[in-house]
């Protein structure tokens, strides 16, 4: 973040001596245009999306912490989860708190270092969300597929490699997609129709061409968007196949239990972002866009952690046995 600040302050101080001497405004400060321009709702806005934050932290904070105090939770599963849990806590904390400033300041501003530095931080985290999905897709497959070799195939070695992997493609798309944007002048308007840094609206308040941005966009997208959910498909069409050889009633619905969590929250999160960016920006309409970016950037980190953790009968019992512990602790 330190490095892509500076960066991008040396980029605005050459854009403007540039700029300047063509006779040119330019845009050092962006303007956040918020999710609606409607007073009435912006107290009530304020209010519901500082309780989503709050549940965000708490569930997602909650979670990694219960991960690492519960031996019994220590498998590829919940290292996973965990991971999970970090990506949507951080990705939230990108978004939600500079979203929140909108509902109750005249204008969001923001600067351009400061624009440069959250849209490449929200990339790197939605894009690392898309991977890890796919990544505990793999994980149940294997789980209900090859429950025999699942501790030999998901090994210490392969979990740690697909946590790495994970990230490595969320800081590489991300660094393409903002190196990209660098390159562009921003001119005159500087109202960004969006709560926060994004592709599609930058580009629209760009002077220079955007065709190259927004091919990548696209391609991208489709990358890391199309790759993660035909794998996950891929995975639970077998995951589906093998529950339904199981002659166990029980059984079959203790697995379908499991799969129906991450189904829930996956369908959510891939659709509201194949909406978004896997179509042109001359198409998308922003309000639109706007209303399908709560869901990926806020909705779906709140729910992750409720997800797993209601219906999912370990999680309940490392709670309640954290919490009968600190109990009598208290009471001795």
């Amino acid at each position: 973040s330190i490095f892509l600040s500076s960066l991008s302050l040396t980029y605005t101080y050459t854009y403007y001596r540039c700029r300047k001497s063509a006779n040119h405004s330019m845009v050092i400060n962006f303007i956040l245009a918020g999710l609606t321009e409607k007073p009435k709702l912006q107290l009530l806005l304020f209010l519901l999306f500082l309780g989503i934050y709050m549940l965000t932290v708490l569930g997602n904070l909650g979670m990694i912490m219960l991960i690492l105090l519960s031996s019994h939770l220590h498998t590829p599963m919940y290292f996973f989860l965990s991971s999970l849990s970090f990506i949507d806590l951080c990705h939230s904390t990108v978004i939600t708190p500079k979203m929140l400033v909108n509902f109750v300041t005249d204008k969001n501003i923001i600067s351009y270092p400061e624009c440069m530095t959250q849209l490449y931080s929200f990339l790197v985290f939605a894009i690392a969300e898309c991977h890890m999905l796919a990544a505990m897709a793999y994980d149940r497959y294997v789980a209900i597929c090859n429950p025999l070799l699942y501790n030999v195939i998901m090994s210490h070695h392969l979990c740690f490699c697909l946590i790495v992997g994970v990230y490595t493609l969320g800081i590489i798309g991300s660094s393409v997609h903002t190196g990209f944007m660098l390159k562009l002048f921003f001119c005159n308007s500087n109202v960004i129709n969006h709560y926060f840094c994004d592709l599609f609206p930058l580009l629209e308040l760009s002077c220079s061409s955007t065709y190259i941005n927004e091919l990548l966009v696209l391609f991208l997208s489709a990358l890391n968007i199309l790759t993660p959910a035909l794998t996950i498909l891929a995975s639970y069409i077998f995951i589906i196949a093998s529950i339904m050889r199981i002659r166990s009633t029980e059984g079959r619905s203790k697995a379908f239990s499991t799969c129906s969590s991450h189904i829930s929250a996956v369908a959510i999160f891939f659709g509201s972002a194949a909406f978004m960016y896997l179509q042109p920006s001359s198409v998308s309409s922003m309000d639109q866009g706007k209303v399908s970016s709560v869901f990926y950037t806020t909705v779906v980190p709140m729910l992750n952690p409720l997800i797993y953790s209601l219906r999912n009968k370990d999680v309940k019992y490392a709670l309640k046995n954290i919490l009968s512990r600190y109990i009598c602790h208290e009471w001795t």
